[in-house]
């Protein structure tokens, strides 16, 4: 047997360093060639790490939000083979683009938990007090008392459905049922002699306070997030203004549109009307279509209009981006939106599609609450945020009529945008959106 080490390979966009985001073996695991081993994170794409050959996993690393260099030593493996020198030279391997997949609590591998910096080989079982083979002897049957679980607070009881239904129409807690059945299963024997004890007891343990704190530490995208808002906002001192908008006749446009739409074009939502509005706007306002360098105390003002989609993932918040908005038409924007929200979902969009962007656009559709306070992606100087359309009644001088109304929630960097801008800014966009005829008028 000799030893395989296996490096972390370049990934590729020019990285020195990735974060290790994501272990798929741990310590003792027997592995084929060209399994999975780990999954490393560069700026916002996750790449995995396959093993070059087969063999016995003998070392690990880093643990879970480690930031390991290119080159490091990243796995160690017995392999059968005959040379030793040949061995220690480190495996080149291919790493893959990783699109995230959503897994229940139930079904994530046991290597997703950090692991320590043990080099030993863990052991495969652990023999218990008055057990020669490693399992847990039979024990006889115990009473519980009226205070204590006899299991830990997160761990689930073992019962059949029967008597999970018996439970719940006793009032019975199950987590404080002793079980003597196999592996501890609760039997309806042992709901009867708890039941026995009292039905005092059996109410007062329904309801029981948890004390368990579980310490989940914030990698991956989840952390990259974390540093870009704590950027954002100790860097920028943010103005928000919001205005609502009166959309009954936009939403009639719209509904028009997708009735009359061809089968190749996609179903417009209220994205692409606000995008084409945002262009018409930032012609008349270019200082807002821009980033702001304030190291250098410099603001780079953009032509091109590259508006930022704010999209929640399974993976986290990401913002793909629509480059060059102000040469797409309202069926372009749409499309293109539709394209890049589901890249960004299935883990397949690129690092070009999710970085550029000059002015972003955040919604969290029919959740978008009365008003929010969007903080700007750094380093632009302006956010527009949309929030949930309602039917409101609307005074239009002689009576109330209902309305379809809706606010925008707007954010802007006050070190190079005034209120006053700010303001005229949102006003333009209320204006083309409540007449939205006029987004369609050139000139």
């Amino acid at each position: 047997m000799t030893e395989h080490v296996i490096r972390l390979p370049d990934v590729g966009e020019g990285v020195a360093e990735a974060e290790l985001v994501e272990w798929h073996v741990k310590i003792g695991d027997l592995v084929r060639e060209d399994a999975i081993l780990a999954a490393v994170m560069t700026d916002k794409a996750t790449v995995e790490i396959p093993s070059p050959v087969e063999g016995e996993i003998v070392w690990l690393g880093a643990k879970i939000g480690d930031v390991v260099a290119v080159g490091s030593d990243l796995v160690r493996l017995k392999v059968r083979g005959e040379d030793n020198s040949s061995a220690l030279t480190g495996a080149r391997v291919a790493p893959r683009v990783k699109a995230p997949a959503s897994e229940t609590a139930e079904s994530a591998p046991l290597a997703k938990r950090p692991i320590g910096n043990s080099l030993e080989r863990a052991p495969a079982t652990t023999a218990l007090p008055g057990s020669a083979t490693g399992r847990p002897p039979r024990t006889a049957p115990f009473r519980q008392s009226a205070r204590g679980a006899p299991r830990p607070e997160g761990e689930k009881p073992l019962a059949a459905p029967a008597v999970r239904l018996r439970a719940r129409e006793a009032g019975v807690d199950l987590r404080q049922v002793p079980g003597t059945g196999p592996a501890g299963r609760i039997t309806h024997e042992d709901l009867d002699a708890f039941s026995a004890q009292g039905p005092g007891l059996t109410r007062a343990l329904g309801l029981q306070p948890r004390t368990a704190v579980e310490d989940i530490k914030v990698v991956g995208l989840r952390r990259r997030i974390a540093e870009k808002m704590s950027i954002s906002n100790s860097r920028i001192p943010h103005i928000t203004y919001v205005e609502e908008v009166d959309v009954t006749g936009l939403e009639e446009l719209r509904a028009t549109l997708n009735n009359q739409k061809r089968h190749d074009q996609p179903k417009l939502t209220l994205l692409p009307f606000l995008m084409r509005a945002m262009v018409r706007a930032i012609v008349e306002q270019p200082n807002l279509n821009a980033l702001f360098d304030d190291e250098a105390g410099v603001v780079h003002q953009h032509a091109g209009v590259h508006i930022g989609i704010a999209a929640q993932t399974p993976a986290g918040l990401m913002v793909p981006v629509v480059r060059h908005a102000e040469a797409l038409d309202l069926w372009g924007c749409g499309a293109e939106v539709s394209r890049l929200v589901e890249a960004a979902k299935n883990g397949t969009a690129t690092r070009d599609e999710l970085s550029g962007s000059t002015i972003t656009i955040t919604s969290l559709g029919t959740m978008g609450g009365v008003v929010t306070t969007p903080i700007i992606n750094h380093p632009e100087v302006a956010i527009i945020g949309v929030n949930k359309m309602m039917v409101r009644p609307i005074w239009d001088g002689s009576a109330f009529i209902p309305r379809k109304m809706m606010n925008l929630s707007s954010s802007f960097d006050h070190r190079v945008v005034d209120g006053f801008d700010a303001a005229l800014f949102v006003q333009r966009i209320k204006t083309l959106l409540e007449t939205p005829a006029l987004i369609f008028i050139e000139g």
